[in-house]
């Protein structure tokens, strides 16, 4: 760096058979890599050879020495470096000159310059503790700050080891395998019953999936292999070791050895332990290259055999006389990803299509097969899943290895060679590959090309009918993979060879019974078809409509949410039909399917506008499919927004989905909690409002279908009849009145029905009709006894009186009155100005009024603040005589000695009275002051009586008398009032 002091390193590199066995450098930098330095020495060796002086050994130079040049060489030698070269040259002469020293027992002397022998081993430099302190390091931070980033580099690094056919791969992944063991999260998770995070456990997969890789090396000697499996069984048998599945051990069979290779094919498979992370690559041990017909397959493109009979399971050669490889897929797969990963793409691309050719003869053997038995097993209504591991979202990724071993084939770099570079190292490049129809005439049909395979395979896996695994790292595993594969088939570009093969394999998928997750009938605990089949209704749509809906219509199911589940499925191993009854809880992923059913069923509606005979099949797939009441408003408002688009004139028929999927969420969510409910109804007015006036009048003559009484009085009818939508709607006066008589029945049967939270509504929709306005009124009077609150009461009466009905708020306000009950110390309640109002309406109204209701005043309220002001406000002005702008008339004012301001009078007083006494029970020195302050109150309204000062005096006496232990209060009750 330009910044930085030059410095000067010395480096040291041994070569050993065109390999570094070993580096020094005096930097110091510690790094898994080799330094700058090393690197900068070795190009310059690499680049400029003549510059690097070729010396023979040094014992050959030597050699040729005489006596005194061999004495010259020595001393010279020991003077140019005799600090640190004496004591070892002092002790060696003493040695060569004792008899019988070590030294002298062997013949020759040791060469460092000279090599190695032909027969030892000899391998790259690798600083193994480097290797163990980084990943170490990198494990210490837990995922953050790029540590996993820098992992999955270390793991890259292992894979270009092994392509150079590097033996330090091997060695290597051992040192980072050793550190992962290690990790001191793994026992702390095992004990908290937690799992690891995501990104951690794919940190564990491809060490599971590299370890596959080294033990299935073609050329690996037999030693070799047995010190690894003995190496991953120690690692197995550790109790923190990870699960394969990431949560709880699966209870699948021995899957690698499904060939009959292995010896312990059949194990029993009661008593297994869990599968592990290295189960795979331990099974994979017992798997050997020596099968000659394998042998044939990989090493040669012109293997073919024209003798064909198809008469067995098991050929050798299909009827094109091309060779197959039967082997339990994810297997095969394995050997497919070894052979690239050991450097041997020639021989991987044959292996990959003979799997995929036996792929394709497989799938015609079984819609034969399934055709012969069609009848019976649609009749039975039942299916057996023939993959209890699907190929997508396997451990072992063998569509994913397959798909990129043809894919890269199918290259072409700018030089127009098309090469077998890693597929997914380009990935990460600006520049995208270029992929094209490659002739390969070897092993496939006239015309076909890699290009044509890969797409091929990667649809023969998605279409797969398969069992959701257990464990929620599994079931998202499926999902991601899934989608990875969907991403890359977006990259290429459909052209007619591609879309042959699209619909060659949608025919299949819909006709290809149990072995389709689209066949007719499909188990109820597949996985389903949402994600992949709206990547196959997009690319099929401008091509093939028909069958681009045929697929997306049979791919809406999500049998897991329907209530029955279907019986007597027998058909299936007995782990998993055991518990098969309404198992969805453990369907981890619910949220996630489910939200992709919502957007192929979108995308249908989408791609359906303006065709009214497939959005009626559309909107009946969602009607019968979708469980969610969120997700169909989704789709009814992304119908909605499609059919009103501004640059259009709106799609009705799209609209009536929009709003019969609408009400569908009404009805769902009626009697449920719903957040969104306020939303929904009021977006569905909207709907209405937008198809029609006939709509909006249906949802109103159904409102008990659809909303609670409230929502249908305070939302729908109001919203209804607000201007803005007579307004949108352009409606004439007779359209005006038939939509208002509507509303006016609505509100009437939500009154009857809700009377407490409609009767308020349902007289303010009923205003302008009078005979509906009466019996609104006469609801909310036979409600009034019963079923309603005083404050409800009172908000009707303040309503009535608003609107000009004063004797009817009269009416209203005495009920509510009835209702109430205010405790002496309730100064502040919220009813208090209702009371007030009340009372100021009865006095408005005349003497009589004013007469009744105090009573009811009395009765219902204790609190000697309210009484006093109620008082003091009726003997202000005269009752019923309250003139225009509030002058008074010479009315004459209330007697407060006759009824009914007596009572009151008395009432207040008494209120006073049982307020004091209640308050000096539990007084405080601090409320003293405001305790003389409420007395003070007091007399004020003792002495609105004739006699009140007598009544005052006796009072004040007997609290003198019977609180005069509270002598401080008392003497301050002296000095106000004597």
């Amino acid at each position: 760096m330009q910044s930085e002091p030059e410095t000067v390193c010395n480096v040291a590199i041994s070569f050993d058979r065109c390999k570094i066995t070993s580096v020094t450098c005096s930097c110091g930098n510690k790094d898994i890599f080799y330094c700058a330095h090393v690197v900068a020495l070795s190009l310059y060796r690499i680049r400029k050879p003549d510059q690097v002086k070729l010396h023979l050994p040094i014992s050959e130079t030597l050699f040729q020495m005489n006596r005194d040049q061999l004495q010259k060489f020595v001393q010279y030698l020991i003077t140019v470096h005799h600090t640190e070269v004496l004591p070892t040259a002092q002790k060696l002469a003493d040695e060569i000159l004792s008899q019988n020293s070590e030294i002298n027992q062997v013949h020759g002397a040791p060469d460092p310059t000279a090599g190695a022998s032909i027969d030892d081993e000899n391998c790259w430099h690798l600083d193994e503790e480097q290797v163990q302190e980084q990943v170490k390091l990198f494990l210490s931070q837990g995922g953050y700050h790029g540590s996993g980033k820098q992992l999955n580099l270390l793991f890259a690094k292992v894979r270009e080891m092994l392509k150079m056919r590097d033996s330090n791969g091997a060695r290597m992944l051992t040192l980072i395998t050793e550190q992962f063991m290690a990790d001191p999260r793994l026992s702390l998770w095992r004990q908290q019953g937690t799992t690891m995070t995501d990104k951690y456990r794919q940190l564990w997969d491809e060490l599971g999936a590299l370890w596959m890789c080294i033990v299935l090396n073609p050329h690996c000697k037999l030693e070799q292999k047995s010190s690894w499996l003995k190496q991953l069984k120690k690692w197995n048998s550790v109790d923190v070791c990870p699960w394969e599945d990431g949560s709880h051990g699966n209870e699948l069979p021995n899957l690698t050895n499904a060939s009959p290779q292995g010896a312990n094919a059949n194990q029993d498979s009661s008593n297994r332990p869990h599968r592990t992370v290295f189960t795979r690559a331990i099974e994979a041990c017992d798997l050997h290259w020596q099968d000659l017909h394998l042998q044939h397959i990989i090493s040669s493109d012109l293997y073919t055999n024209y003798c064909y009979h198809d008469d067995t399971e098991n050929l050798l050669f299909d009827s094109q006389g091309w060779p197959l490889w039967h082997e339990h897929v994810p297997t095969a797969c394995a050997r497919v990803d070894a052979l690239r990963s050991h450097g041997y793409p020639r021989e991987a691309l044959r292996l990959a299509i003979a799997i995929v050719n036996t792929l394709r003869r497989q799938q015609q053997k079984q819609l034969e097969m399934f055709r012969a038995q069609k009848k019976e097993l649609l009749h039975r209504g039942v299916t057996s899943v023939t993959n209890l591991e699907g190929w997508v979202g396997h451990p072992l990724d063998p569509i994913g290895t397959l798909f990129s071993s043809l894919m890269e084939a199918s290259r072409v770099d700018d030089e127009g060679f098309h090469g077998f570079s890693d597929f997914t190292e380009n990935m990460g490049q600006c520049k995208s590959p270029e992929y094209q129809h490659l002739p390969a005439h070897k092993f496939l049909e006239e015309g076909e090309s890699y290009l044509m395979l890969a797409v091929e395979v990667a649809l023969i896996g998605l279409g797969q009918q398969r069992i959701m695994p257990d464990g929620l790292y599994a079931q998202e595993k499926v999902c991601r993979n899934e989608e990875q594969l969907i991403s890359k088939l977006q990259e290429i570009e459909l052209d007619d060879t591609l879309v042959k093969i699209f619909r060659k394999q949608a025919v299949f998928l819909l006709e290809g019974g149990p072995y389709s997750g689209l066949g007719e009938v499909i188990h109820r605990e597949s996985v389903p078809m949402h994600t992949f089949a709206k990547y196959l209704f997009t690319s099929l749509l401008p091509h093939d409509a028909e069958l681009a809906y045929k697929t997306a219509l049979r791919a809406m199911r999500l049998l897991v949410l329907e209530s029955t589940s279907p019986s007597g499925d027998m058909s299936r191993p007995h782990h998993i039909a055991s518990v098969v009854p309404n198992r969805y809880p453990r369907w981890f992923t619910l949220s996630h399917i489910e939200s992709q059913q919502c957007e192929l069923a979108s995308t249908m509606l989408t791609a359906a506008k303006g065709d009214v005979q497939r959005l009626e099949t559309v909107l009946e797939s969602i009607q019968k499919n979708i469980h969610s009441s969120s997700h169909i408003f989704k789709l009814a408002q992304d119908a909605f927004k499609i059919a009103t688009l501004m640059d259009s004139l709106p799609d009705i028929t799209l609209l009536k989905v929009s709003l019969e999927l609408g009400l569908q969420v009404m009805r769902m969510t009626l009697s449920t909690l719903n957040w969104r409910r306020r939303e929904m109804v009021r977006w569905l007015v909207t709907c209405a409002t937008e198809v029609g006036v006939y709509a909006l009048d249906s949802i109103m003559q159904n409102w008990f279908t659809l909303f609670t009484p409230t929502e249908a009085t305070s939302i729908v009818a109001t919203t209804v009849m607000s201007n803005s939508t007579i307004v949108r709607l352009h409606l004439d006066c007779h359209q005006q009145e038939k939509l208002a008589s509507s509303a006016r029945t609505l509100a009437l049967q939500c009154a009857m029905k809700d009377p407490q939270n409609c009767a308020l509504s349902a007289l303010t929709l009923c205003e302008k009709d009078h005979i509906a306005f009466e019996t609104a009124y006469q609801i909310v009077l036979d409600a009034a006894t019963t079923g309603m609150s005083y404050s409800q009461l009172f908000t009707i009466a303040r309503y009535m009186e608003h609107r000009g009905y004063p004797m009817r708020a009269y009416k209203l306000a005495t009920l509510a009155m009835t209702h109430l009950n205010l405790s002496y110390n309730q100064d502040t309640h919220p009813a208090i100005n209702d009371v007030l109002w009340a009372c100021a309406l009865s006095h408005s109204l005349g003497k009589n009024e004013l007469a009744a209701i105090i009573p009811l005043v009395v009765k219902s309220v204790k609190c000697a603040t309210v009484l006093s002001d109620i008082l003091r406000r009726c003997t202000l002005t005269t009752p019923g005589m309250v003139g225009l702008h509030g002058r008074r008339n010479s009315g004459k004012l209330m007697s407060l000695d006759k009824a009914p301001l007596r009572q009151l009078l008395d009432a207040t007083i008494g209120a006073y009275i049982n307020t004091t006494h209640s308050r000096l029970t539990h007084i405080s020195p601090r409320h003293y002051s405001e305790f003389i302050e409420f007395l003070s109150k007091a007399r004020e309204t003792f002495l609105m009586a004739h006699d009140g000062h007598i009544q005052f005096t006796q009072f004040i006496d007997n609290l003198k008398q019977i609180y005069k232990g509270k002598k401080k209060l008392m003497m301050l009750v002296r000095e106000r009032f004597g």
